[in-house]
């Protein structure tokens, strides 16, 4: 097509400013063979031909669009009369009509834009000199591709800029979490992954995981470490999002810091067969304090003593032994306080990208915060919403299981059976829905233990020892017990799954094991 088609050019922003400073000097005669010549001008990259060559392909034949729309949208052409005409062929063709010169013609007869490049006869001239190779997408792609090298520019400017001011709020860290999440956004937004998949193989990929499944007893997924729980899940799967949900001293954290563990300890001893890298987002614990848990536990050593110093030469010995092993384990902590939705898929993609990430796990749901829109931050159940949504993409897009742990309501307190319920989850209604998985964690002794009987006034000796009796009864028979209590699995059964907990080590581990 003839270059002088456009014989207006648009007026695209510069990189580089004409040095008037210096054309000064060289007119004024002085000399200047010290100073810099003056940088040429530079447009945004774009290729007029290709859009043009793309267009005409698609008012030839609007069955081109079927193949380009998805990842190709109007303001990814460079000219805005091009945007404008590509958004006018795809509503016609989305409302079922045709895409020619002539029906085309009455939304653009009085377009001051298409004027300045020859009216409405440049819409007919598109269609006459269409390219030879009408292979549209490579078109696309190439069009694409000035739109990408467009917008990195322009991004590499505003970066430029955000890191010449001082803002007391934003340190350079944050600056370099905002350009990956912008150089991601910007990878997605002519994406043309996912689509239809045929039934033929989609079924290959279940009849793998079946074959995982019989390999590995039953556990298709992730390990947890724990037996019982793994039969009733088949282990995490992958794009799962399972939400763990208690009361404050139940051992939330405990325990998924226990499946944290034993998931990435299996990757290291199977090597990568099984289990998983894990990365744990600890927004309420510090880093230390969430290790310190895992050293007491694998070196055998209370936690109490361990934070109080009180330690036997024995103790130090295991310490150090724990410590070593422990230094081959691939369980990754991030304790930034505070951390967005945003700022957590940025560095969940960037551990995936380095170390291959295979788990997630965030300690808790409630201390993330939204995108910090008007709606999310002007109410707090929109906000929950777009975390949880937030979570359940990242599962699918990294192709992991992500735990998020959650608080409970006190609503829990005010009942006599203080056994949770999903009504009890906070902001129920998105928590609830975007889970693949919630499960509860629940200890009566932790209630029991503080219902000590008192006697009554006028009560008799004797029923006030009975009942103190039946109450150290029930306390002993539920000591150190626990239960992992699965209320909702979308692609298996519900029930109650009876675990032991070790309140001095935290540790979680199979029941039948303690009392066999």
């Amino acid at each position: 097509m003839s270059s002088d088609v456009f014989s207006i050019q648009p007026n695209y922003e510069q990189d580089f400013a004409p040095d008037t400073a210096h054309s000064a000097v060289k007119s004024s005669g002085q000399n200047f063979s010290a100073v810099k010549e003056t940088p040429a001008y530079q447009e945004l990259p774009h290729n007029f031909e290709a859009e043009q060559g793309l267009l005409g392909m698609l008012l030839v034949d609007n069955q081109h669009l079927e193949r380009i729309n998805d990842m190709l949208r109007p303001e990814h052409f460079s000219h805005p009369t091009h945007q404008r005409i590509y958004q006018t062929i795809e509503k016609m063709v989305e409302r079922g009509l045709e895409a020619k010169p002539a029906t085309l013609k009455d939304y653009f007869e009085k377009d001051e834009s298409l004027e300045a490049v020859g009216g409405t006869g440049y819409l007919v001239e598109l269609a006459t000199e269409v390219p030879m190779l009408n292979n549209a997408m490579d078109y696309a792609k190439t069009i694409y591709d000035r739109y990408l090298r467009r917008e990195i520019i322009r991004m590499n400017m505003d970066l430029s800029r955000d890191a010449y001011n001082y803002d007391i709020d934003k340190e350079a860290v944050d600056i370099i979490e905002d350009a990956e999440s912008q150089l991601f956004k910007l990878s997605e937004t002519g994406a043309t992954q996912g689509g239809f998949v045929t039934l033929r193989d989609s079924v290959l990929v279940a009849i793998e995981h079946a074959e995982k499944a019989a390999n590995t007893d039953g556990i298709a997924g992730v390990t947890t470490g724990l037996s019982d729980l793994d039969s009733k899940l088949g282990g995490l799967h992958n794009s799962d999002l399972l939400i763990l949900a208690g009361r404050p001293s139940m051992g939330k954290t405990a325990l998924a810091v226990n499946i944290g563990f034993n998931a990435a300890k299996a990757y290291a001893e199977s090597g990568g067969k099984e289990g998983a890298v894990v990365g744990f987002f600890s927004l309420e614990m510090a880093s230390d304090q969430l290790a310190g848990r895992i050293l007491a536990d694998q070196a055998d050593i209370s936690g109490d003593d361990l934070r109080k110093g009180n330690l036997k030469q024995d103790d130090f010995r295991r310490f150090v032994e724990a410590s070593q092993r422990l230094s081959q384990i691939p369980f990754y902590i991030d304790d930034t306080p505070a951390l967005s939705i945003g700022a957590v898929r940025t560095r969940a993609r960037r551990l995936k990208r380095q170390h291959g990430l295979g788990l997630l796990i965030i300690d808790y749901l409630q201390l993330l915060r939204g995108s910090g829109s008007k709606q999310s931050t002007e109410n707090r159940v929109n906000e929950v919403s777009e975390i949880t949504r937030g979570l359940k993409a990242i599962a699918k897009e990294l192709q992991i299981p992500v735990l998020a742990l959650s608080q409970l309501s006190r609503a829990v307190e005010q009942r006599e059976d203080k056994r949770p319920m999903l009504s009890d989850l906070r902001e129920s209604g998105s928590i609830e829905q975007d889970a693949d998985v919630v499960k509860f964690v629940y200890r009566r002794e932790y209630y029991l233990a503080r219902e000590e009987p008192q006697k009554k006034q006028g009560e008799d000796e004797s029923k006030f020892n009975d009942r103190y009796a039946d109450w150290q009864r029930d306390l002993g028979e539920c000591a150190s017990k626990a239960e992992c209590i699965i209320v909702k699995q979308r692609h298996g059964p519900i029930g109650s799954v009876p675990l032991y907990f070790d309140a001095s080590r935290t540790r979680f581990s199979d029941l039948e094991d303690r009392y066999d």
